[in-house]
């Protein structure tokens, strides 16, 4: 009998064992997904209308205005924060929030696979409206977020650190920074997830 319960304990720890090592598995590969998707996405291509001036021909008195368009490579910013990668698309203004200050902003929740796919949430009325997601007023509310109170999954609350007033980023992370084993709402459990953040306001008084 003591045989028989020595060897269950045994498979017991085993099966915990690879059941762990699995799970490392999915979020290794989620991060290797990330990765991916930060490289292919941080260059984006710019243009702009530069306006050339040269003298008249045939009255050096008048100058003549050209207008070219310009095109180059733009490398934007990446930020990492523990196990939080966020993707600056547009830079903000002011200081940078801290873990103890308040933060106002839109956002738009996806869950990630390789790219952001299925939208399980948002509150920017654009974004849910090129959805099709039927929402009231309310649900377009501004989020107005006490970071020392704020209830939010760790990716989400690292990805945000950083972030200044008129900020547009996107901040993605590995299901172990996310909800993890637990199903919420339509969220596989262990997923990777991507917010697109709209930020409105910072304050760290």
């Amino acid at each position: 009998m003591k045989n028989k319960i020595i060897l269950l304990l045994i498979l017991c720890m085993s099966a915990a064992s690879c059941v762990k090592d699995k799970l490392e598995e999915t979020y290794s590969r989620q991060e290797t997904q990330i990765d991916t998707y930060l490289t292919r996405n941080r260059v984006v291509k710019r243009d702009s209308i530069q306006i050339i001036i040269t003298p008249n021909a045939d009255d050096p008195t008048k100058n003549d205005t050209t207008k070219v368009k310009v095109e180059w490579e733009d490398t934007l910013d990446v930020v990492y924060n523990n196990g939080a990668a966020r993707l600056i698309k547009t830079e903000g203004t002011g200081p940078e929030l801290t873990e103890n200050g308040a933060v106002s902003f839109y956002y738009a929740g996806y869950i990630f696979s390789s790219s952001p796919s299925t939208l399980f949430a948002t509150n920017h009325r654009e974004t849910a409206e090129g959805a099709n997601f039927e929402l009231t007023d309310a649900d377009y509310e501004l989020i107005e977020a006490d970071m020392t109170k704020a209830r939010m999954i760790d990716g989400l609350r690292n990805g945000l650190i950083g972030v200044r007033s008129g900020e547009e980023c996107e901040i993605v992370f590995s299901g172990k920074y996310g909800f993890g084993d637990e199903i919420f709402g339509t969220i596989p459990v262990n997923s990777a997830l991507l917010y697109k953040i709209w930020v409105v306001g910072v304050s760290n008084e």
